[in-house]
């Protein structure tokens, strides 16, 4: 009964994050990213929201590097965006030092994101990208909660 009742909820919450997901015209592989960043994170609102600072600064380090390497591709070639890259990669080593920025998949969970995306340069856009990224965040936990709440239940018969 566990395992049907798991997979009822699972179902369900899956469907209806699709379905808002499509109906606000979000991508929906970002919610589902998003969602996986809940599990992979701690399983917890507060871990959540904690991993939700390095993914932003992961999809505005992105933004950084298609800007600076669109000029210095100008200057030096294909070698422009390459270099950026190495840069802003390597600088995760000395930025995860910081407690707050130490979550290295979270920051290129939000670089795949706004890779992924592929939203214009411009302001409105890439903020948009946290909306599915949040609601993803959302559905994970009200799953896991659903789901959680289901097991004891069932468990105390």
């Amino acid at each position: 009964m566990k395992t049907l009742s798991t997979a009822l909820i699972m179902g369900f919450f899956g469907a209806l994050a699709v379905f808002v997901s499509v109906s606000l015209q979000f991508p929906t592989w970002i919610l589902f990213i998003a969602w996986v960043s809940y599990y992979l994170f701690g399983k917890s609102l507060k871990t959540s929201v904690i991993s939700l600072i390095p993914i932003a600064f992961g999809v505005f380090m992105g933004v950084a590097i298609q800007f600076i390497a669109k000029g210095l591709s100008e200057i030096v070639g294909q070698l422009g965006f390459p270099l950026v890259v190495f840069v802003f990669i390597g600088s995760l080593a000395y930025l995860s030092k910081v407690e707050i920025f130490s979550n290295i998949p979270a920051w290129f969970i939000g670089l795949i994101i706004f890779f992924g995306a592929h939203p214009p340069m411009e302001s409105l856009p890439i903020l948009i990208l946290f909306i599915p990224v949040i609601a993803g965040v959302l559905f994970a936990f009200l799953n896991d909660s659903a789901v959680s709440m289901a097991v004891k239940k069932i468990t105390k018969k």
